[in-house]
């Protein structure tokens, strides 16, 4: 399993641990990555997805999952989103 945001893409990043001395070495920046169901209002249904905390918060905003879709970038949406991305437009277009 993947360290990568299903929804957003979101990585992990790499910097620098600095000591007291400015001494440097490398270190990475996890992303706050947590599983959560979803729930679609077209589909009806609830997916389970492994996204950032931030990726949540965006959800909410946008007002759930189907509105997060549509202006979701295929780009950054894993395979298992893009399926759901299909699904959600497909049953949007036939309502």
């Amino acid at each position: 399993m993947s360290r990568r945001c299903e929804l957003t893409g979101k990585g992990p990043m790499s910097g620098n641990n600095v000591s007291h001395a400015k001494n440097r070495t490398r270190r990475r920046f996890l992303p706050n990555l947590n599983d959560v169901t979803l729930m679609s209002d077209t589909l009806g249904r609830s997916f389970k997805l492994r996204i950032s905390a931030a990726a949540l918060r965006t959800v909410d905003h946008r007002g759930g999952l189907d509105a997060f879709m549509a202006k979701a970038k295929d780009s950054e949406l894993s395979l298992n989103a893009l399926k759901i991305k299909k699904d959600i437009s497909k049953a949007q277009a036939a309502a």
